[in-house]
């Protein structure tokens, strides 16, 4: 009796494992399905004309780029001039100093002619202590504004920005990345082309820039990274960010705007009072906030996602530094879902409830801890000599066949598209990435998860963690 009740426990197992994959499997097929429509749709809309009318336009929207920095003192010129080139002319350069150790604050000051100014500040704000807001004497540098507060944290960085800027939106930006010349003009299109919806924020699809060719501020060469663990990251952001958000923009139910590159409408920013400080997902958590807010008051609304390859940034060569981050990711992933829990499939939120908040609770948090305690429970199953091998080996062969397969899809789907990576060489160098993938990258990658939801569970103390960037390669 004890042994027939243990078989159908072990095949309701295997029924729950078969009705999972066949689900994900249902859905990263709609889902390349829809970022393909979507893609198509916006290279159709979105081509710019002559874009120095808009350029030139001084009633063009007002945009403030606010990129926090501590201790970035060995790059923090350089990447300052790259963001003054934008070629837009109604926006502002804030960058704010979130207690930085080193010098940070003197590089700018020397190099940008800095000094102090007078600026009301609101004392009931909620961000650590702005000791001083300085503007450069020099004309060429009059969109330059640099705010030196007490530290923070990257979010308590941004709010103090968002508040001090009087400009109609407001871009987030990571300081060390790299925005094309002409990426303002992409985003204040996104902003200004719906009539019937409001749009209250535009994200953007994050470049890899390791080993790319860098001048000036002005990236030159696009190169495939040397090293392999940006490898593996170049992919999973190909697959992220050109086909995963890119559907759920489709849908309308995009839930978060990489930290690296959004922008938002700063009179909704301000209503949600910013970024939530007591969270390490605050990008996540904030587009939470606002589509809650914009839900409630009954408003018509919308996210834009922009596929243009718009923004560049270094991702981490060195796997404690990468292990750190994606343990930080799913704190921050489990942080706002158990925020805005009363979300999981309450219609009261349309899509948002129904399918994207579902989708984030099983697949991004769910999902690695299955993996994890799977693995575990196949070794223990082996022990006992119950596992049905025909059963594993054949579930097993059609989701590393599907990871492959969609893998080789968003490699070429993007050579189709922007075709960043031209030689032949480098894409077949990103398909060995997608064949070795599973075995090799994405075990770090459950590990990751599973430790950041231990800490986060078991309240075990974490800090944000830092990345000790290497920096991008000069043009010879």
């Amino acid at each position: 009796m004890s042994t027939s009740l243990f078989d159908i426990v072990l095949e309701y197992i295997d029924l729950i494992f078969l009705l999972f994959s066949s689900v994900l499997f249902c859905l990263f097929v709609f889902m390349g399905y829809f970022s393909t429509r979507s893609s198509i749709h916006y290279k159709n809309k979105n081509s710019f004309g002559d874009l120095s009318k808009v350029m030139a336009s001084p009633i063009a929207p007002s945009i403030t780029i606010i990129a926090p920095a501590y201790n970035e003192s060995l790059t923090i010129v350089e990447n300052i001039r790259s963001l003054l080139s934008l070629k837009y002319v109604n926006y502002e350069v804030m960058v704010v100093n979130d207690g930085s150790k080193d010098d940070t604050l003197q590089k700018m000051i020397e190099a940008y002619d800095l000094i102090k100014v007078a600026r009301e500040i609101d004392p009931n704000w909620k961000s650590k202590p702005i000791r001083g807001v300085y503007k450069s004497k020099q004309l060429s540098f009059s969109k330059l504004t640099v705010i030196d507060k007490e530290n923070g944290g990257k979010s308590d960085a941004l709010n103090t920005g968002i508040f001090l800027s009087e400009n109609r939106y407001v871009g987030c930006i990571d300081v060390d990345c790299l925005l094309r010349p002409d990426a303002l003009l992409h985003v204040v299109k996104s902003f200004s082309q719906r009539t019937k919806k409001k749009v209250i924020a535009v994200g953007g699809v994050i470049r890899v820039a390791n080993s790319c060719t860098i001048s000036g501020g002005t990236l030159e060469k696009v190169k495939l990274p040397k090293n392999w663990l940006a490898r593996f990251q170049l992919l999973e952001y190909t697959r992220s960010f050109l086909l995963g958000r890119m559907a759920w923009g489709r849908i309308d139910s995009l839930l978060i705007i990489s930290g690296a590159f959004g922008f938002f409408d700063r009179e909704i920013a301000v209503a949600i009072d910013g970024y939530d400080t007591g969270t390490v997902g605050e990008d996540m958590e904030m587009v939470f906030r606002m589509r809650r807010y914009m839900h409630e008051r009954k408003e018509p609304y919308t996210i834009e996602y922009i596929p243009d390859s718009l923004c560049w940034t270094e991702v981490p060569e060195d796997l404690n530094i990468l292990v750190n981050q994606r343990d930080r990711w799913a704190r921050g992933n489990l942080e706002t879902l158990y925020k805005h829990k009363d979300m999981l499939f309450n219609s009261k939120f349309g899509r948002l409830g129904l399918i994207s908040y579902p989708y984030w609770f099983f697949y991004e948090w769910l999902a690695p801890l299955l993996e994890f305690f799977g693995f575990f429970t196949i070794i223990y199953f082996w022990y006992l000599g119950i596992i049905n091998w025909s059963f594993f080996i054949a579930l097993t062969a059609a989701i590393y066949v599907f990871s492959i397969t969609f893998s080789f899809y968003a490699i070429l789907w993007d050579v189709y598209t922007y075709n960043e990576y031209k030689k032949t060489k480098d894409i077949l160098l990103l398909m060995l990435c997608a064949i070795i993938e599973p075995f090799v990258f994405h075990p770090i990658l459950v590990y990751s998860a599973v430790r950041g939801n231990y800490k986060k569970l078991f309240r075990v103390k974490s800090g944000w963690g830092s990345q000790v960037r290497k920096g991008f390669a000069k043009a010879a």
